[in-house]
């Protein structure tokens, strides 16, 4: 197995939390007494909201998470803690005015009939406590999730916010209703329209608005989303820049929290300001692409599921630009399990990415609810290819099969075949190309040794690194 550890980051995500639940259900009459549909529920998919959203998907990209925010103790704010806990957030909770507030989506046919507010009002009551405190000192980023619930005016917390945007990093994704970012932020990710709305120029363009809203806010840059646009990103040292998204059609709720919690993660990996806003508009993308907020529920299975046929809910994507480790992809599996999802594993050398790999990493991720890629190291490569082998190095290729929607995480093993990697990560399902189908996989019987099953998919027929290679050789395309 590889060696080196990823160090770990730690992201501590401050603001005003809410329950979500998603009612899916599906109409075929309506009321005899008024003229309104009747939706005949089918599921209810409940998830955490606001800031926790925030915190669920940080979670998901490779670091380690904690949540400040107010939770009242009552069976809402239990469920919400739960489902936080659940995917592996700390929860540090601050005193809650009311009830918990619940925002509750009815949908059918793919669309939102209506939405149903409870609870609230939300502030925090107390101040920020002691542990509140000492993790937003300490964490590499703290990511500011304002939901207009009163958290970022609250004194305690803003002069914490303060303190540390003086010395640490601050992302701070604004709400119209919220207070004002302190200053120095190291990112504020307003969208446009609130954007223009706080620097009062309702018809500028969004590089001016940022550039405007900078100086306001004494903040190192401020990224304005524009959606299927992109985001311009204003700085006090360059010109502004723009960052063009791929569109995607979708779900957009969700979409900035999904951008604040990339970036966030990205500056807690080093990246520099502009490189974390170019993930975060292609995070955004793939998250809207993939439905949104309302793609983080329970998965309707069409095939065999969990022994006690509940249903699996899709376990948070773990997507960094970092080499996967087997510890990071343990996490990935434990989070799918937990939620009674099926994990497929495939392998190979991925030297020169194909249209015939393309095809069977999607065909496997089609098999369960996460995909982890085992990659042969170098070494393991020029012992299996040949000295000329491979053209380029693991970390190239693990990156490059991160940049696939259908890949989770990455796993790079040194021997020559991944038996070892599978019996620590033990999928439940091994998927092979067809080329394989009269050969002996080795690894075969490993993986039926802890009931999992091993499936070999289609191969698409003259596709291969080695014809790719020739053809560059020779000239001629394939």
């Amino acid at each position: 197995m590889s060696a080196g550890l990823v160090n770990r980051r730690h992201v501590v995500v401050v603001g005003d939390s809410l329950l979500d639940r998603d009612v899916h259900g599906h109409v075929d009459r309506v009321c005899p007494d008024a003229p309104a549909p009747v939706v005949d529920v089918d599921t209810v998919c409940p998830r955490p909201g606001g800031a926790g959203l925030t915190a669920l998907l940080a979670r998901g990209d490779g670091v380690d998470v904690t949540l400040v925010a107010p939770l009242a103790h009552d069976a809402d704010g239990r469920e919400l803690s739960e489902l936080l806990r659940g995917a592996g957030v700390r929860v540090i909770a601050l005193g809650h005015e009311g009830p918990t507030r619940v925002k509750t989506r009815v949908r059918a046919g793919g669309q939102s009939i209506a939405r149903i507010d409870t609870g609230g009002p939300g502030r925090p009551m107390g101040g920020l406590t002691p542990d509140g405190t000492a993790a937003v000192a300490e964490a590499d980023v703290v990511l500011v999730s304002c939901y207009g619930g009163g958290v970022t005016a609250d004194p305690t917390v803003r002069d914490a916010l303060r303190r540390r945007a003086r010395r640490r990093p601050v992302v701070w994704d604004p709400h119209p209703r919220g207070a004002d970012p302190v200053e120095g932020c190291a990112l504020v990710t307003p969208n446009l329209t609130e954007a223009r709305t706080w620097a009062r120029m309702p018809d500028a363009p969004g590089d001016v608005v940022a550039r405007g809203l900078v100086e306001r806010w004494s903040a190192a840059a401020v990224a304005v989303t524009g959606g299927y646009r992109g985001a311009w990103v204003a700085t006090t040292a360059s010109e502004p820049l723009f960052a063009p998204a791929v569109p995607a059609s979708g779900d957009t709720c969700g979409a900035g929290d999904r951008f604040a919690a990339a970036a966030a993660g990205a500056l807690a990996h080093g990246r520099t300001t502009s490189e974390a806003v170019v993930d975060a508009v292609a995070r955004a993308g793939e998250f809207v692409a993939a439905g949104g907020a309302s793609g983080i529920r329970p998965v309707v299975r069409t095939g065999p599921g969990p022994a006690d046929g509940t249903a699996a809910a899709a376990a948070p994507p773990l997507r960094h630009d970092e080499r996967v480790t087997p510890e990071a992809a343990e996490s990935f599996l434990r989070d799918l399990r937990r939620r009674g999802g099926v994990l497929v594993a495939t392998g190979g050398c991925f030297d020169v990415l194909h249209a015939g790999h393309v095809a069977t990493l999607q065909a496997a991720r089609a098999l369960g609810d996460g995909l982890v890629v085992l990659l042969n190291s170098d070494a393991s490569v020029r012992r299996l290819k040949g000295p000329a082998r491979p053209v380029h190095s693991h970390d190239d290729r693990a990156r490059v099969l991160l940049g696939l929607s259908c890949v989770d995480a990455v796993v790079v093993f040194d021997e020559d075949d991944p038996s070892r990697a599978l019996r620590r990560i033990r999928p439940d399902v091994w998927a092979k190309g067809g080329d394989y189908e009269d050969a002996d996989l080795p690894e075969a019987a490993v993986v039926r040794s802890w009931g999992g099953r091993v499936v070999l998919l289609p191969y698409l027929s003259g596709r291969s690194t080695t014809a790719v290679l020739q053809s560059i050789e020779s000239g001629d395309p394939l």
